[in-house]
C-alpha cells in the first residue's frame, strides 16, 4: 500500500504546485508547461481511482492562487466561482482518465493528443454556455511569450491552450510503461514537429508587420471611480480632470481611450460630458474613447463613446454583460474611422473581435474595469484577441492594467492604476494590425476538431485489437475486439 500512496502524494504536490505558480493571476509561462506532468506521469502506473483522485487533487490545490480573488471578486458570483474550480479539477481528472487508458493500452500518440483534446472540447463547451466567457485559462499564462501566442492566429487561443498540455502529455505517454519503443519515436517525433512548427511559425510572423502605426495613449484616473453622474459636481470636475489631462499629452495623438462605465449620462446631461471632451478632441486632432452608463430611450447601456474631431459621436453599446438585469446588451458592431469599440467582458468571447477583424478593423479600443488583482490576467485575455484576429489594441483599464499592444501581442506600453500620480498613462506608436487571421475567418474549427479527437480516444479506449490464439503461435488468424478495462 505504502509503495503506491507515496509516488501519488508525491505527484498530487509537485503538480499542483507548478499549478500554482505557473497559473492564475499571475502566472509564470514555463510552469504552465510542465504543472499536469507529475500526475500523467504517475496515471498509467496505478489504478484508475488513484489516478483520477491525484489528478482532481492536484489541479484543484493548484488553483489556491485563486480561491481569495473569487471569494470576494464583485464580476463572478461564488456558485459560479465554484463551478469554474471544481469544474476544471474535474475536466483534468477525465482527461488524465483517458491518458491512462490509452498509455496502457500501448497507444502512445493517441495518449498524447487525448488529454489536451478533452480539456479544450471541454473548455469550449463551457465558454458557449457561460454568460461571463472564459479568461485565465492555460493559454492566457503564455500571453506574454508572443512566439507562443503566434498560435492563435491559425487555432484561435484553444491551439495555444492545446499546446501547453500537448508537451507533458506527450513526455508522460513516452515514458509510460510496456509502449514499444517504435511507438514512442512516433510519439515523441510527432510532439517535437508540432513544437518545432509552432516556434518556426511563430517566428516567422513576429518578423511581419505592418509598417504603419498611430500614437495611441490610454489614460486611467488612479483612484477608482464607477458611473459618476455627469450633472452632477463630482461629474464635471471628474470630466475636467480627463480634459486636463488629455490637453496635456504629446503632440501627434491619433487616439485616445479612457477606461469603461467611468461616468453615467442621460440624453439630457449627456453634452456636459461630450462637449468638453469634444473641444479637446480638436485642440488634440485625436479621437477620445470614453466609457459610460447612459441611458437611451429608458434602456441603460455600458457604452463605449467615441468622440471625434468635427464628427457625431459615435456609441457602442456593450454585447457582454454577465447576465446583468439592470444593463441591456448591444448587438451592433461600431467603426468610427475604421476603429472597433469594444467593453471589457467583450474580450471574454469570441465576438464582436472576430466580427470586427472580419469588418476590416486594424485597431480596437477597449474601455474596461477590473477589480485590481486580475488587471494582468484580462488585458492579457485582450491581448491574445487581438492575435486571434490580426488587429492591434488600447486597452484602458479603470482599476487594473491598461495596455497598448500590436497584433502580434507584443505589449508596447501599460500602466497600471492605484500609482502616486493622478494619472495612469501610456503611450505608443502601434502598429497598424495586418488583417483578419485564418482564426477569424474560421471560427471555431480547431476546438471542433479536438471534439472529434476525443471521440476517436474514447472509441480507441473502449475497444482494442488482440491477436487470437492462432496468431500468437505465429500462424495466421483473426482478430477480435476486447474491452479495455479502465482499472
Amino acid at each position: 500500500m505504502e509503495t503506491k500512496v507515496l509516488p501519488a502524494v508525491a505527484a498530487v504536490a509537485a503538480s499542483a504546485a507548478l499549478f500554482f505558480f505557473g497559473t492564475g493571476l499571475a502566472p509564470i509561462a514555463a510552469l504552465a508547461w510542465i504543472a499536469p506532468l507529475p500526475v500523467l506521469l504517475l496515471a498509467p502506473r496505478v489504478g484508475a481511482t488513484t489516478a483520477v483522485v491525484a489528478a482532481f487533487l492536484a489541479y484543484l490545490l493548484g488553483t489556491a492562487n485563486s480561491w481569495s480573488y473569487f471569494l470576494h471578486s464583485l464580476s463572478i458570483p461564488l456558485p459560479a466561482a465554484l463551478l469554474i474550480v471544481v469544474g476544471g479539477a474535474g475536466v483534468f481528472a477525465l482527461a488524465t482518465l483517458l491518458f491512462r487508458a490509452l498509455s496502457r493500452a500501448g497507444r502512445p500518440l493517441l495518449a498524447m493528443l487525448s488529454a489536451p483534446s478533452v480539456w479544450v472540447t471541454a473548455l469550449f463547451a463551457a465558454s458557449l454556455a457561460s454568460p461571463t466567457g472564459v479568461v485565465g485559462t492555460l493559454a492566457t499564462t503564455q500571453a506574454d511569450v508572443p512566439v507562443v501566442l503566434q498560435l492563435a492566429a491559425i487555432t484561435g487561443s484553444w491551439g495555444v491552450e492545446f499546446l501547453v498540455l500537448l508537451v507533458p502529455a506527450a513526455v508522460a505517454a513516452c515514458a509510460a510503461p510496456g509502449v514499444a519503443t517504435a511507438a514512442r519515436l512516433r510519439t515523441g517525433a510527432v510532439m517535437t514537429l508540432a513544437v518545432a512548427a509552432m516556434l518556426t511559425y511563430g517566428f516567422v510572423r513576429l518578423s511581419d508587420v505592418d509598417d504603419h502605426a498611430e500614437r495611441l495613449a490610454v489614460v486611467a484616473a488612479t483612484e477608482p471611480h464607477w458611473a459618476v453622474d455627469v450633472a452632477g459636481p463630482a461629474g464635471r470636475l471628474l470630466v475636467q480632470s480627463y480634459v486636463d489631462e488629455i490637453a496635456g499629452l504629446p503632440d501627434g495623438i491619433r487616439m485616445v481611450v479612457l477606461p469603461e462605465a467611468s461616468f453615467a449620462a442621460d440624453e439630457a446631461s449627456l453634452p456636459a460630458l461630450v462637449e468638453p471632451l469634444s473641444q479637446v478632441a480638436r485642440a488634440k486632432g485625436a479621437d477620445i474613447v470614453v466609457g459610460a452608463l447612459s441611458t437611451e430611450n429608458g434602456q441603460r447601456f455600458n457604452t463605449a463613446l467615441d468622440i471625434r474631431p468635427g464628427q457625431p459621436s459615435v456609441a457602442y453599446h456593450k454585447w457582454h454583460n454577465g447576465g446583468a438585469s439592470n444593463v441591456q446588451s448591444g448587438h451592433e458592431l461600431a467603426m468610427p474611422g475604421g476603429i472597433g469599440l469594444a467593453v471589457c467582458m467583450d474580450v471574454n468571447f469570441p465576438d464582436p473581435s472576430r466580427d470586427y477583424a472580419r469588418a476590416g478593423a486594424r485597431f480596437v479600443a477597449i474601455p474596461a474595469s477590473d477589480e485590481d488583482v486580475d488587471g494582468w490576467q484580462h488585458s492579457r485575455a485582450a491581448l491574445l484577441r487581438a492575435v486571434e484576429n490580426g488587429f492591434s489594441v488600447a486597452w484602458s483599464d479603470q482599476r487594473g492594467l491598461s495596455i497598448l499592444a500590436d497584433s502580434r501581442g507584443r505589449v508596447l506600453a501599460e500602466a497600471a492604476t492605484g500609482g502616486p500620480a493622478p494619472f495612469a498613462v501610456a503611450i505608443a506608436d502601434v502598429p497598424a494590425g495586418t488583417g483578419p487571421t485564418f482564426a477569424a475567418r474560421f471560427g471555431d474549427w480547431f476546438p471542433w476538431l479536438c471534439a472529434a479527437l476525443t471521440l476517436v480516444g474514447l472509441a480507441a479506449a473502449a475497444v482494442r485489437r488482440r491477436p487470437t490464439a492462432g496468431t500468437q503461435s505465429g500462424q495466421p488468424g483473426e482478430t477480435r475486439s476486447l474491452r479495455v478495462p479502465l482499472r
